[in-house]
Parts: structure tokens; C-alpha cells; sequence
């Protein structure tokens, strides 16, 4: 693959503007250094000092933080490529990245769009159409429909048809937003309620369609890469099974199934993107059970894990995304991509699996990160770094490679106990734990696998964990009897002159405390929904507010029956932590 690399045409582009932000901004700008491109950075205004910003050889304000301000702002994008003189634009994953009407914009404005061509997009970007053309193209599809579920009766007619659990799925979407999974008839009218309001709130799009919901299959993700002169090649699989809410958090290569799969996924996954003239990285990913496997649906970009398929490939997929896009050959054939090893990567966010993986921002006060033989870490994180609300939880991607599967695991738990991030609770114990849970010690896991084991095992926060208000911590060394020991001690005076300063209730606390009537949320948030009024009567359980933090939708439910005598605040509005959503009087 060396011989590959260096035989390469060089391109002669002069700036690539990256239109995302965090780890994957500071991703792509590596490459495009390494290609000898300058890199053109975009920002929030909470982005100011973010490292893709420090990174970059300039750097442009977007807008306020809100994405629709900033970076889903098509306009403003535009207008900082021509004033950079930018020649390519790249979307990294998320945000625009699979959007072909920007990806039109991109290249009507003279620009070079790094991606698939739009008709490709929007192929695959709209889900009922990618699973007719699949059935066209005689790829296997989960059983299901491909009509809109307009209401509950369509709903109950499609779980009779295709069998219960029924999964809802959003037709415009992915990434587990928009999926809702009915186990009984009962369940089906809220469940494809609650997930058309996601489809709507994520997507723009609350169309939303039925597939049979298979509940133990493995999660089985192929690489594609092609060029546009025809060449299309697969870089092996990925198993992502293990994931909470549908999203996911461990991945690794290769994944643990039997030949015959592998060979049938590594065909119909050429012959499905053949279909739609695929011409760039993307991923097929399919739902295997047992030996049967089915399409489930494409991302049409650079996806988050693509880096455990370059530690075992030996290749750079952003780079070969930025050659395809200025209208090179791939150069090589199948034969010659080869895979040695085993590749493992963690996502670190900022999340609380002790409460539900309840998303977690705040500042990092300590960052440390892992080294040593066969670690990589793909992150744009340091201390003082600040994770807001206004965007998702990853911190970090922790990626190790080895000659084998079990040397795998044992550099992942040992760059893991290195992994020292403080200030914020993060999946990173979590990810610990499971290095040592049977069904991932054998890869025999499944899709249901993370969920089971997070909700009987109990994370410890230790140093991932917030410290408490008014308080802080210090690691102090000591000697006793010639032995070093390290302490930390808590609850150390917050000022210099020893004092503790007293803690100040805040008003929403207070509020929370109150008589126990309230409703509060328990995150920082946006408002996307408040189904209740003052005076409406509710029972135990009752969705009375939607709060979106991090790109996740929480449902916030009454914690007794009676009737709302008080809302707080209104769709559209910032609510803080434990601030008080409705007040319910005991009837």
C-alpha cells in the first residue's frame, strides 16, 4: 500500500475550507496539510478558541452558536469560500455533510465539493427512496415498507403486515434521531408521534416509514470507495453494535462474522453503489442476523468510525476523498487493499451513563491523553475546553491497533486507565467496563447488548466525574515508608485565604426544591416542545416537556398525577439545569 501512496498524482489545489468544526475539522485539516493545502477554518462564536480554530492558517466567524446560524449557514459559508479564494469545500460528517442542496450551492458557486455528487445525496438521503432503490438493484432490505405512515391506523396496519416490534424510522434522517421502536399495538400511536416530532425537529422532514424491528442483529457497516471514472472498491467492514439509543459508541474492525456474510455484504455493497454512480468515501450499513444480512441504509459522507478501517488498511480515506473530488483515478484495484490487524475505537463524550447517558456539558478543567505503540486519538479537546449544549458530546475518539483481537483489548484497557479527563462525566469508565463484559470479550454482542449492561452496572464517576459546586479536588503525592502513594483531596477551601466561600442557591435550585410539585429539567436545553397547559389534568409518566441538549431529544415526564398549575416556559426557550419546566398540584 506504501508503493500506492507515493504513486499517487499530487493535486495542485491551494486552500480547502472545512465546514464543521471539533475533531473531524482537525481531522481533515491534517490530511490537507500533509497534501500541502492551506486550510481554511469557519467558526461560532463560542468557537473562538476552539482547536480547528488555533489549527487553521485562517479562520472566519460564522455566527451565533445556534447552528442555524453558524454552521448550517449555506449563505455565510459561501461568502467566506470566495473571500478565502478557497478551491474546495469539505463537510466532515454531520451538519451539512449529507445535504445535496449545499453540495449543489458548492459547486454552482465555482467550488469543488468534497463528497458524492448531489444525485447520489439525495439517493440515499431520503430513506424510503434508498430502500426502492435497493430492491431495484436486488439488494436485501429489512422487511418493511417503503410508503409514508401518515397516521396511527397506517401505523397498526404496517405492524400487522411486517410483525411487531415495529420500528418508525424518519425518512430524512439517521443516526438513531427519529427512530422509535413500538413493542405492542398500544404503543404504536405514540411511538410514531414522538417520532415524527424528532424527524421534524432534526430533519426538517416528519415523513416517516415501517420496517420490522429486529432486536438482537449485529450492526455491520462496509466502507466504499470510489472514484469518477467508474472505480468502485469496498475497505472492509466495521462492527458497531454496541450503542445506546440507537447511536454508537465502541467500534472495531474486523468484525466477528462468518465468510459467507462478509463475501455477500462486500458484494451487494459494490453492486449498491454502482447503482446510484457512486463516486466518493461513503458506508453501507446493514442489520445481520444470524446468516441472513439486509441493507439498512448509507451515509453518503465520512463517517465518525472511518478510522479504525485506516488503521488496518493503511489508508488515508480523507485523503483519498479530496483526490476522487478533483477528479483523479482511485489508481488501484481491489487486490491491492489489504487488512492486517485488529483496529478497536472508543467515543469519549460527555455523557453520564449513570443517568441514562444524559448529555453533560460544562468545561474540561483536565485533559490528559493515552500514548505509546499502536494509539491514535482524534480530538480537538485540551484543558479549559468548553462543551456546550448547542452541539453533540464527543470529546475524543480513542483508536488502538495490534496484530490481533486480544492484544486489541488489552492496549484499549490500558489506554483507557490512562485517559484522564476531569470536569465532566464521560462514557470513558463505561468503556472500560465493557473491555471486560463477556459478550465483548467473545464478540458474540448485538445491538441490544450496550443498553442491558449500562442499566445493571452502576459507572463510577471517579475522575470523570463533575466535581461538586463550591468544591474542588487536588491529587497530592506522598512517601510513607519510601513507597509513593498518590492522594487526591477533596473538598479543599476555594479561596487562598482558606475560607470556603458559602454555596449560593440559585433561584431555579430553590424552585426545584420548592414543595415537590415541580417538574424541572434535568440538562441544559432548548425548549422543542411543551404539550401540556396550565390547568390541563396529567398522570404519573406523562410527556409534559421535550428538551433537546447535544443533539438528543429528552422527554421530560410528570413525576405524579394532578393538574399543571403553573408552565414556566415556552417551545423555542433556554432552559438551565433544574430550573422548573410546570408545577403540578396533587388533585
Amino acid at each position: 500500500m506504501a508503493e500506492l501512496v507515493e504513486a499517487r498524482t499530487k493535486t495542485h489545489l491551494e486552500k480547502l475550507l472545512v465546514a464543521n468544526r471539533s475533531e473531524i475539522a482537525v481531522r481533515v485539516m491534517r490530511t490537507a496539510r500533509e497534501m500541502g493545502l492551506q486550510t481554511v477554518a469557519v467558526y461560532s462564536e463560542i468557537d473562538r478558541d476552539a482547536m480547528h480554530v488555533r489549527l487553521a492558517d485562517e479562520a472566519y466567524l460564522l455566527g451565533p452558536a445556534s447552528p442555524s446560524q453558524s454552521y448550517l449557514n449555506i449563505e455565510r459559508i459561501l461568502e467566506i469560500a470566495g473571500k478565502s479564494d478557497t478551491r474546495y469545500i469539505h463537510p466532515g460528517y454531520g451538519f451539512l455533510a449529507e445535504n445535496a442542496g449545499f453540495a449543489r450551492a458548492v459547486s454552482e458557486a465555482g467550488f469543488t465539493w468534497v463528497g458524492p455528487h448531489p444525485d447520489a445525496i439525495d439517493a440515499m438521503g431520503d430513506k424510503m427512496r434508498a430502500r426502492q432503490a435497493m430492491i431495484a438493484a436486488g439488494v436485501p432490505v429489512v422487511p418493511g415498507g417503503t410508503e409514508e405512515i401518515r397516521d396511527a391506523e397506517a401505523a397498526k396496519a404496517a405492524a400487522k403486515k411486517y410483525g411487531l416490534p415495529l420500528a418508525l424510522k424518519a425518512s430524512g434522517g439517521g443516526g438513531g434521531k427519529g427512530l422509535k421502536v413500538a413493542y405492542s399495538v398500544d404503543e404504536l400511536g405514540a411511538a410514531l408521534s414522538t417520532a415524527k416530532r424528532e424527524a421534524e425537529a432534526y430533519f426538517k422532514n416528519g415523513a416517516i416509514y415501517a420496517e420490522r424491528y429486529l432486536e438482537n442483529p449485529k450492526h455491520i457497516e462496509l466502507q466504499i470507495l470510489a472514484d469518477k471514472h467508474g472505480t468502485v472498491l469496498h475497505v472492509g467492514e466495521r462492527d458497531c453494535s454496541l450503542q445506546r439509543r440507537h447511536q454508537k459508541l465502541w467500534e472495531e474492525t474486523p468484525p466477528s462474522i462468518s465468510s459467507r456474510v462478509r463475501e455477500g455484504i462486500r458484494e451487494a455493497g459494490i453492486r449498491a453503489a454502482k447503482a446510484i454512480g457512486y463516486d466518493s468515501a461513503g458506508t453501507i450499513e446493514w442489520l445481520v442476523s444470524g446468516e441472513e444480512f439486509f441493507f439498512l441504509e448509507m451515509n453518503t459522507r465520512i463517517q465518525v468510525e472511518h478510522t479504525v478501517t485506516e488503521m488496518v488498511s493503511g489508508l488515508d480515506l480523507v485523503r483519498e476523498q479530496i483526490r476522487s473530488a478533483s477528479g483523479e483515478l482511485l489508481g488501484y484495484e481491489q487486490d491491492a487493499i489489504s487488512f492486517r490487524g485488529h483496529s478497536i475505537e472508543g467515543r469519549i463524550n460527555a455523557e453520564d451513563p449513570a443517568n441514562d447517558f444524559r448529555p453533560a456539558p460544562g468545561s474540561v478543567s483536565t485533559y490528559r491523553e493515552p500514548g505509546g505503540l499502536g494509539v491514535r486519538i482524534d480530538s480537538a479537546a485540551f484543558p479549559g475546553f468548553t462543551i456546550g449544549s448547542e452541539y453533540d458530546s464527543l470529546i475524543a475518539k480513542l483508536v488502538v491497533w495490534a496484530p490481533d483481537r486480544t492484544q486489541a483489548l488489552a492496549r484499549f484497557r490500558r489506554a483507557l486507565d490512562e485517559y484522564l479527563i476531569e470536569g465532566v462525566p464521560t462514557t470513558r469508565h463505561l468503556l472500560r467496563q465493557l473491555c471486560d463484559h463477556p459478550p465483548v470479550m467473545d464478540a458474540t454482542y448485538t445491538t441490544s447488548t450496550l443498553e442491558k449492561f449500562a442499566a445493571t452496572c452502576h459507572s463510577e464517576r471517579r475522575a470523570d466525574a463533575r466535581p461538586v459546586e463550591g468544591k474542588r479536588s487536588e491529587q497530592i503525592s506522598v512517601e510513607v515508608n519510601g513507597k509513593l502513594y498518590h492522594v487526591r483531596v477533596l473538598d479543599l477551601p476555594s479561596s487562598k485565604s482558606g475560607a470556603r466561600k458559602p454555596r449560593r442557591a440559585a433561584r431555579n435550585e430553590r424552585a426545584a426544591a420548592g414543595s415537590g410539585n415541580d417538574v424541572v429539567s434535568p440538562m441544559h436545553g432548548a425548549v422543542v416542545e411543551m404539550p401540556v397547559a396550565e390547568g390541563a389534568a396529567v398522570t404519573e409518566g406523562q410527556v409534559v416537556a421535550v428538551v433537546e441538549a447535544m443533539k438528543m431529544m429528552n422527554e421530560i415526564r410528570a413525576h405524579k398525577s394532578g393538574t399543571v398549575s403553573k408552565v414556566y416556559v415556552k417551545p423555542g426557550e433556554t432552559v438551565e439545569s433544574h430550573s422548573p419546566l410546570v408545577t403540578i398540584e396533587s388533585a
